[in-house]
């Protein structure tokens, strides 16, 4: 999606909270490679420095987490490239503006292919509350039985979501890709599913 560029020289930071930021911002990203880029997680440094910025900062938790560490290194103005559908973060101590530079417009089905792998027992990594109520209801509407799929979530809130009935629910230890991947892993070497739980 096309997005309007702000003056860099408003900002003193960028905040991305997605790896679909700076993937999806196009090269008016390059107006802002001078400032300090902090990022949520290494998902997101790895496709900030894809895309040509070179000061990352990473923190390794979540978007208020990443906010306090700017905030910590003096940082007072920054903008936050992000989704149409975001957290609205917030620190007292910084002016945050922010720019929507792509949207995630959800699917009504699941694609043949994806319900033959989870027939098959692909593991679905669920990335937020909004893509757990919106998995929950595209397995519905494929007439899968969920008591007989495994789901990874990245955090409580995004299994919360899912809703009742799984076979198993697992939350990631802490909210970033880096600790989902590292259940994703734990969840395909394990044998059966159990009951939904709250983390590993």
């Amino acid at each position: 999606m096309e997005w309007k560029p702000t003056e860099a020289s408003r900002f003193e930071a960028l905040l991305l909270t997605s790896a679909n930021a700076p993937t999806h911002a196009g090269p008016a990203l390059q107006l802002y490679d001078a400032l300090p880029c902090y990022c949520v997680g290494e998902a997101t440094a790895a496709a900030a420095r894809e895309a040509g910025l070179e000061r990352i900062k990473v923190g390794a938790s979540d978007g208020a987490a990443v906010l306090a560490m700017m905030a910590a290194d003096r940082g007072r103005a920054a903008l936050h490239l992000c989704g149409r559908d975001h957290i609205q973060l917030a620190h007292p101590d910084i002016r945050l503006d922010r720019a929507v530079v792509y949207s995630a417009d959800p699917v009504t089905e699941l694609a043949p292919e994806a319900v033959q792998a989870l027939g098959r027992g692909a593991l679905p990594l669920i990335h937020s509350p909004r893509a757990g109520r919106l998995f929950s209801t595209l397995v519905e509407n494929a007439g899968l039985d969920r008591a007989t799929l495994k789901v990874a979530a990245i955090s409580p809130a995004a299994a919360q979501a899912l809703g009742m009935g799984w076979g198993r629910v697992s939350a990631a230890a802490a909210p970033r890709d880096e600790a989902l991947l590292e259940l994703a892993a734990k969840l395909c070497q394990t044998d059966p599913m159990g009951g939904a739980d709250d983390g590993e």
